[in-house]
């Protein structure tokens, strides 16, 4: 990205973030200096540095032996930072509670990032465990209703750029391509996506597009187990989700003046 910017790209940080990314890919699964090292391709003793840089600073955590790490806690302020100064996450959350308040079902905002959404903000059910929607996470876009929301916003040589090998979340995963640009045909259509255990085996969600940006990066999406996913329940999930897609796009025209974050 730094080469086609004209920029050359500081060896040094770009590894950093590599490291960081991994640690935090890994979750509550612990990594050796070993592991680290092999896996980014970095000398031992050079990982090493890094690591106790990173350590020191408190973005990399250590057990008591100091042979284990994990993501350290300065990674959680810089995350809560891009949440709480993003003006767009501070004005979707009122109308994500409206829509869990209306529905009783778990309602997630998204954001595109790659071939990936990213979720920005949660409003859990009570009726169901939670599932992969926890802030932070994930997911690649053209496997559930948020990402193919905003894939359909874009025209398929677009997706072409985007795009890369289509991997399987569960058995009801799209990844043929051709099945795939079908089914983003009738979400233009519809104006709406639908995920029927293509993310979560057991769970349907129903995506919006929110088009206060020219193509859409956010979405909202409404998540429901298929076991009580009603005619009728559906109906009304589509109503309620429409409705409060036009109103956060009503409060959220573009403001002269802001970032245009990319």
């Amino acid at each position: 990205m730094s080469e086609e910017r004209g920029v050359r790209g500081v060896k040094s940080a770009a590894r950093t973030v590599a490291l960081l990314e991994l640690l935090a890919a890994r979750g509550e699964q612990p990594s050796r200096l070993d592991e680290l090292a092999e896996e980014l391709g970095v000398p031992r003793s050079s990982m090493y540095q890094l690591l106790q840089t990173l350590v020191d600073c408190g973005w990399v955590r250590t057990d008591a032996t100091g042979s284990l790490y994990g993501i350290g806690i300065r990674a959680l302020l810089t995350g809560t930072g891009y949440l709480d100064g993003d003006r767009r996450i501070r004005a979707v959350r009122p109308y994500l509670d409206e829509a869990s308040d209306a529905l009783g079902e778990t309602i997630h905002m998204a954001r595109l990032d790659g071939a990936d959404v990213v979720y920005l903000a949660t409003r859990e059910s009570h009726e169901y465990l939670r599932t992969i929607s926890r802030v932070g996470r994930r997911v690649p876009a053209h496997a559930g209703a948020l990402g193919k929301a905003l894939l359909a916003e874009r025209t398929d040589d677009e997706l072409d750029m985007r795009l890369g090998p289509l991997t399987a979340l569960t058995e009801n995963t799209r990844t043929d391509r051709a099945a795939l640009l079908a089914d983003l045909a009738q979400v233009r259509e519809r104006g709406y996506s639908i995920d029927r255990e293509e993310t979560v085996t057991g769970i349907a969600g129903f995506g919006f597009a929110l088009r206060y940006d020219t193509p859409a990066t956010d979405a909202i999406s409404c998540s429901v187990p298929v076991a009580r996913l009603t005619r009728d329940h559906e109906a009304r999930i589509v109503s309620v989700m429409r409705e409060v897609r036009a109103r956060i796009e009503d409060h959220l025209p573009p403001v002269p003046g802001t970032p245009d974050w990319r």
